[in-house]
């Protein structure tokens, strides 16, 4: 991160995006693989305690897109791996690398207090043979060999994916899996009409929807939220927990 402070009449930095913009258009600020943050206000700190965003699940995308000085950008614009990063890194400006909070051992259920280095997260490293441009992939699958073209999900889909679910719960049904597979897919043997791929992912065997997200796993830029963590002396690699206190750390007091 470089400081610039000649644009903007706050202080803010330049961030790099795990993608290198590799999936985004060319005439999208992202596609240089950076975007500008400023560094967090009281402002934002009114938006982390707004009871209201929290109840509709809004706090984050709020404060991010408080944050983001790239112009025309908010933060449904970012791939969801970029997303991460920028957490991370708005996170880190805020109040350092530094993270103190409960950890759960996997193997005894019991917790202690922890604290991460955020800085030492790192980007997922990429697969060198996978074409990135237009964030659009082709797939053939391994049982009924029907080949799709699949994307990955930004901001605004997980946004979309979220009230569908929501919606969803209100009838009594629960679609985790597939509401997201319907998101991702974006044609079924060149077929893009979305009543035809609704009906395949609902037809689709387990075994070739887990061969998909597999693949996803695979080539999806990210960064690594994962650390060791001694429990007792022994040590064992956890996901970093995102609790409240990760934008909002216990003052002490």
């Amino acid at each position: 991160m470089s400081e610039q402070t000649q644009e903007f009449k706050f202080p803010t930095e330049e961030v790099d995006l795990p993608s290198g913009g590799k999936l985004y258009p060319e005439d999208c600020p992202l596609s240089s693989g950076k975007i500008q943050l400023k560094y967090m206000t009281a402002k934002e700190e009114d938006i982390l305690t707004s009871q209201n965003l929290i109840k509709k699940g809004l706090v984050v995308d709020k404060l991010l897109d408080s944050l983001i000085v790239t112009k025309d950008i908010t933060s449904t614009d970012l791939l969801i791996g970029d997303k991460n990063a920028v957490m991370v890194a708005s996170r880190i400006l805020a109040y350092g690398g530094e993270y103190e909070v409960e950890v759960l051992n996997p193997t005894t259920g019991e917790t202690v207090r922890h604290t991460f280095d955020l800085t030492e997260c790192q980007f997922v490293e990429l697969p060198e043979n996978v074409d990135y441009s237009n964030n659009k992939f082709e797939l053939t699958l391994p049982i009924s060999k029907v080949n799709i073209t699949f994307k990955l999900l930004t901001g605004k889909d997980e946004s979309d994916i979220t009230k569908n679910l929501k919606s969803l719960e209100k009838i009594g049904q629960s679609a985790e899996v597939t509401t997201r597979l319907k998101h991702v897919i974006t044609s079924v043997n060149g077929n893009d009409n979305t009543s035809v791929i609704s009906q395949f992912v609902d037809n689709m065997l387990s075994k070739e929807s887990l061969f998909l997200r597999d693949e996803i796993k695979r080539i999806n830029p990210d960064i690594n939220l994962r650390q060791e963590v001694d429990f007792g002396g022994e040590t064992t690699e956890v996901d970093i927990p995102m609790t409240v206190e990760f934008f909002w750390p216990k003052t002490g007091a």
